[in-house]
């Protein structure tokens, strides 16, 4: 009976393209032979089961009131009783297999009309798969799912993970036989894309309003099980850039956070299937199972070697295993690369903000692949976006990316554009954020083909000057550099104004000449020159070259008499510096000074003040030990930065003689 049983071409109102119009003239000449097959089945009518064995009478006798039913169909256009035959057949205990087998085959082969009862027909077929460990008709049940999806794969997918979200036994065979078809493949993974990205519920609804939410570690248990397929989809490939990209935000999430019912739902799953306690270590595997089933066994092994995989378990060491993955990504296939960041750079565009740390640091490790013509402008637009964010991690990224496109030609005038928004970064209280921004400003202003405007000079300039009295050495020592350039690049017709900020750089730049670090206060002498240039002032000029420091100072003070109260305000704020050599040359200043007539009331009594506080602090007798303390604590926090800029070799390859004068 089974073979006789008439071929249901569901196919034909399943619309499409291309190849499925080349399949249209197969469905037409089948069309034409219907009616001969119609007529082998005509004999059923006169009831010939007689002859039949019982079992096989039976299910011949089903097959016959399944017909009756269909045709009634077609007559009354009942749809709601046309699922009414499955859900009798999922829950009956004497129904088999190949019954239900044979009755989808009908009903969906009566018309288009039975679209929206497909989230029915998948449940029915995934309960009675749940009933029975072999079945005859598995064939048929294949082809009927594969034609259900080609046609609603949204609903095929998401009644599937509704009913089996652990992806139990029977939909383990579903699974398998829908993506064996080509075609139903490229239209589930789309589908369970969707689920993936939306961590960690999938809100969505089937054609028959069933707005039960989906969880995102379902879709990855299901993929899992789809990459340990014999003959993997080929639609993997395709679609490899986003399951990429969202495995990596699952990790990444499912580290930081786990909501509880996540964890309750994992926990079932856990024990059904002896998975990892942990669900990004889970993550983690389908990953590399991804990457092993499209022969990149390379990546794998490479951050394998550098244990990069248990380091994406630790939130703390993150993106350093996505930069890790990134580069071993990178030396395998640099098209595969380009293509994951085309991805990457939409998502960032879109400001999906549970996307963008992760995403950015591997698009900063894709930049070598990119081709810059292309991508310059594109990457740019982005950094106004996020520098105003809140997140460290992505700022931070951010500067990077902006420290790599800044060495390449022609780039230079492009980021400078950007130097209101870097400005502002420059007022934040993290060392290492304004430590980069200043290394991102100093490299484009290098570029001898950069020009810039009086008005930009003159905010970098405001940023700038605070940055000297900064706790970080490092800090100190670009934005003292960087002011130096800023006076240089600025045209002269246009340095008018910039003059009051170059005179509020003065003080500050005379007493960082005898700052304990010997680079800052080498790279101070030199600005502290070009300044003096710069407002052409050229016995002052004359008096740092002969190195009379003293008279500098006096000079200073004697000539600009307008800026005389301001030359001592900044001096009393020197008074309480923690470098003793610094201290020291403030006191002395304000000792000469402080009480002549140069200054105002206020000022020179808060000097005087200042002065008799500091020498009643020496004379106590802890005055040392404190200062001591001071200068280990400060010794300390500027170790690495000395480290980092070769001290103390370097630091005396400009005027190895200059520094002993300045300390007597």
């Amino acid at each position: 009976m089974a073979e006789k049983l008439p071929s249901m071409p569901w196919l034909a109102w399943v619309g499409g393209g291309g190849e499925e119009e080349e399949e249209e003239k197969g469905r037409g000449a089948a069309q034409a032979q219907q009616p001969e097959e119609v007529e082998t089945v005509q004999p059923l009518q006169k009831d010939p089961l007689g002859e039949l064995p019982e079992e096989e009478h039976t299910h011949g006798l089903f097959y016959r009131a399944t017909q009756m039913f269909s045709d009634f169909h077609k007559t009354t256009d009942h749809e709601d009783k046309t699922t009414m035959v499955l859900e009798g057949m999922a829950t009956s205990s004497s129904c088999k297999a190949e019954d239900c087998a044979a009755t989808v085959d009908i009903i969906m082969g009566s018309g288009s009309s039975h679209l929206n009862k497909v989230p029915t027909i998948v449940r029915d077929i995934h309960q009675q798969l749940m009933k029975t460990t072999y079945m005859s008709q598995e064939d048929r049940l294949k082809k009927t799912l594969q034609e259900m999806t080609v046609a609603q794969p949204h609903d095929v997918v998401v009644t599937l993970l509704h009913c089996a979200p652990s992806c139990d036994r029977a939909a383990v065979t579903m699974w398998k036989a829908i993506v064996s078809s080509s075609r139903a493949a490229e239209k589930v993974l789309p589908e369970l894309l969707c689920v993936l990205e939306d961590w960690p519920l999938h809100s969505t609804s089937t054609s028959d309003k069933d707005y039960s939410d989906i969880f995102s570690l379902a879709a990855t248990i299901a993929l899992w099980e789809i990459t340990h397929l014999p003959h993997h989809p080929e639609a993997l490939m395709m679609y490899f850039p986003r399951l990429f990209v969202a495995l990596l935000f699952q990790i990444f999430s499912s580290t930081a956070q786990m909501p509880v019912e996540v964890n309750t739902f994992w926990r079932r799953c856990q024990q059904e299937h002896c998975l990892p306690t942990n669900p990004s270590r889970f993550i983690v595997q389908t990953m590399k199972s991804l990457l092993c089933h499209l022969e990149y066994e390379d990546v794998v092994s490479e951050v394998e070697h550098e244990c990069g995989w248990d380091t994406f378990l630790n939130i703390d060491n993150h993106q350093y295993a996505v930069g890790l993955l990134a580069r071993a990504m990178l030396r395998v296939s640099q098209c595969l690369c380009y293509r994951i960041a085309r991805y990457l750079f939409r998502l960032l565009r879109r400001e999906e903000a549970r996307w963008e740390v992760s995403a950015m640091a591997f698009f900063v490790e894709l930049l070598p692949c990119l081709n810059i013509k292309e991508w310059d402008e594109r990457i740019l637009q982005l950094v106004p976006i996020y520098l105003r964010r809140d997140c460290r991690e992505m700022r931070l990224l951010l500067l990077r990316c902006l420290l790599l496109l800044c060495k390449r030609p022609s780039m230079a005038n492009t980021i400078l554009a950007l130097t209101e928004s870097l400005t502002e970064v420059l007022k934040d209280q993290d060392g290492e954020l304004v430590g980069m921004t200043l290394s991102v400003l100093s490299e484009v202003l290098r570029d001898a083909d950069v020009s810039i405007a009086s008005s930009t000079a003159v905010q970098l300039a405001e940023a700038l000057l605070p940055l000297f009295e900064n706790d970080t050495s490092h800090v100190q020592l670009l934005s003292i550099h960087l002011f130096q350039v800023l006076m240089e690049l600025v045209p002269e017709e246009e340095k008018k104004l910039l003059e009051k900020n170059v005179h509020q750089s003065l003080l500050p730049l005379f007493y960082h000449m005898y700052d304990e670090n010997q680079c800052v206060a080498q790279a101070s002498w030199e600005t502290l020159l070009q300044a003096t240039k710069f407002l052409k002032k050229w016995n002052l000029e004359e008096l740092l070259k002969t190195e009379e420091m003293w008279r500098f100072s006096e000079c200073l003070l004697a000539e600009d008499r307008s800026r005389a109260d301001e030359y001592l305000r900044q001096s009393v704020s020197y008074l309480h510096s923690p470098q003793k050599s610094m201290r020291e040359a403030a006191i002395r200043l304000t000792a000469r000074q402080g009480t002549t007539n140069n200054f105002s009331t206020s000022i020179s009594n808060l000097a005087t003040q200042t002065l008799h506080f500091l020498r009643a602090v020496e004379r106590h007798p802890s005055f040392r030990f404190r200062l001591l303390q001071n200068q280990l604590r400060m010794a300390w926090r500027r170790r690495p930065s000395l480290l980092d800029n070769g001290w103390p070799s370097v630091c005396y390859s400009g005027r190895p003689h200059c520094w002993r004068s300045l300390q007597s």
